[in-house]
């Protein structure tokens, strides 16, 4: 007698009633605009640069077919390792002191105070100032000799070093600017917090939980997802930095603030090596994917998805 072997049933997309084929529409809509966006502006480049990034050119030629020589020079590239190096110094430092401030300006802004409204603007606006004007003033602020913060510190008969002169200062000095942005993170974390569900404070209040206590085992463990999401966000946009580093410090002194985003600049525009500058950019890109990656699998650990049962 054959033993005949059931056929899974196929598996049919559930017929959508009338509002949801509707919310399914809006989607593609708003949507839409982005996607018109990329394949007309975006798509072009990010292939066209792959291709370059397999050939010498140099803008002003026509391109030769190299293979992975491009790729293969990166192993002897002294500057290549120092870029990398300090946009990821730049990166933990930025998205690390970033977290902590927005989520504890988060926690402030939360209060049900007369005029929060007033202050919660007050802290997001810096956020949304054009990236040149941020660089002048900070470059203002923390000038050697008349910046506020060396004005502040001679007050107190300390001499303040030169923050933006100095090898050892100038990282640093461009992590401390990188607060100024905090706003914008503050306030999806604001958004998360004002999402907690009441009952839960309520519940650890009648278990006997103290101030403390509540902020760890309820608001850390509702928030992780919000916590993960500006940690990926933040790291991903920190590890491109251009413009401010262009504008205050091009690299200097002594290469110490030399980011990748300027080493590929460098190289395309100043140098015009098309190709090499295209594969760093993809080498790039290969650097943020491991590193969301490894966010991702980390997260396993400590992020909090309400409905999820730890085994």
């Amino acid at each position: 007698m054959a033993i005949t072997t059931p056929t899974p049933p196929k598996t049919t997309r559930p017929k959508l009633g009338g509002m949801a084929r509707k919310e399914e529409l809006a989607f593609y809509l708003f949507i839409s605009p982005w996607i018109i966006g990329f394949l007309l502006f975006d798509a072009g480049a990010i292939f066209a640069s792959f291709a370059i990034s397999f050939t010498n050119w140099s803008a002003l030629s026509t391109p030769s077919f190299t293979g992975v020589e491009n790729y293969t020079k990166l192993i002897n590239d002294s500057l290549f390792y120092k870029a990398m190096g300090n946009s990821l110094y730049y990166g933990l430092g930025s998205v690390g002191l970033g977290t902590i401030v927005s989520f504890l300006l988060a926690l402030l802004l939360n209060q049900d105070v007369k005029g929060m409204a007033l202050f919660r603007t007050i802290f997001y606006l810096p956020s949304v100032v054009s990236g040149i004007a941020v660089a002048i003033l900070w470059i203002m602020i923390l000038h050697q000799d008349f910046g506020l913060i060396n004005s502040f510190l001679a007050f107190f008969g300390i001499k303040g070093p030169g923050w933006l002169v100095q090898p050892e200062w100038a990282m640093p000095s461009l992590i401390l600017m990188s607060l100024w942005s905090a706003g914008g993170a503050m306030v999806i974390y604001l958004a998360g917090l004002q999402s907690v569900p009441i009952h839960l404070y309520e519940a650890a209040e009648i278990d006997g939980a103290d101030t403390f206590q509540k902020f760890w085992n309820v608001t850390v463990p509702m928030m992780s997802p919000v916590i993960l999401y500006n940690l990926i966000v933040g790291f991903i946009a920190s590890i491109q930095g251009f413009v401010l580093v262009y504008i205050m410090t091009n690299g200097g002194p002594a290469n110490a603030t030399l980011v990748y985003g300027l080493y590929i600049y460098r190289t395309a525009f100043i140098n015009f090596q098309m190709g090499y500058a295209s594969a760093l950019a993809w080498v790039l890109l290969v650097v943020i994917i491991i590193i969301t990656v490894i966010q991702f699998t980390v997260a396993r650990y400590w992020v909090y998805y309400e409905g999820d049962v730890k085994q």
